[in-house]
């Protein structure tokens, strides 16, 4: 039994939950919520990982795996998924990367708000992020269209969760009205039964 340690709010750790209700691997694995901040490493987790990130992947047969494209990688490989498919991986591997870094984003938004001091906060760096975030909505619209709506891999799991995430932190700030093709797509993504189970409540 593998142990997963993870947060129900963490995008990326939501990723790693798809991919586990996805390719039927949920018994396989315990989650482990780990409470943390940027300021606070949980001391649980931090003895899997150095860094003191989620998700961390704790294995009986070998040391622990982090950082969530490493998890899902591994994962889809155990379970002969084929959601990094050989015939489109790089087209995979980037999107994946271009989702990620549009929740990190997102993410340092989150924590500029929640970690550092009011007096301290930079509107700027805020909208600095947002402008990554609207850079790679506006990729995903214009470029990755066709791909979204392909079969199902690990790039299609990325972008949802990403916009998942943006529901969740970022509601008052309108991703959808420019962007209706892929408005479109997540409403049927966000309707998988391995999204709905993995929505942060």
């Amino acid at each position: 039994m593998m142990d997963l340690y993870y947060s129900p709010a963490s995008p990326f750790a939501r990723k790693v939950r798809v991919v586990l209700h996805e390719t039927g691997q949920e018994d396989a694995v315990r989650l482990r919520a780990s409470s943390q901040t940027p300021l606070a490493a949980d001391p649980a987790n931090v003895t899997l990982n150095p860094l003191g990130k989620i998700p961390t992947l704790a294995r009986p047969d070998g040391p622990a795996l982090y950082d969530s494209r490493v998890i899902c990688r591994y994962l889809d490989a155990r379970a002969g998924a084929r959601l990094y498919p050989e015939g489109r991986i790089w087209e995979v591997l980037t999107l994946e990367a271009l989702a990620d870094g549009l929740t990190d984003a997102a993410l340092l938004m989150v924590y500029e708000d929640r970690v550092r001091p009011e007096s301290a906060r930079s509107p700027d760096y805020v909208e600095a992020q947002w402008a990554k975030v609207l850079r790679a909505l506006d990729a995903l619209e214009g470029r990755w269209m066709s791909h979204l709506s392909g079969p199902l891999d690990m790039g299609q799991i990325a972008a949802g969760c990403a916009l998942g995430y943006l529901d969740l932190r970022h509601p008052g700030r309108d991703w959808r009205g420019p962007r209706p093709a892929l408005a479109r797509w997540f409403e049927r993504f966000d309707a998988r039964p391995a999204m709905a189970a993995t929505r942060p409540a």
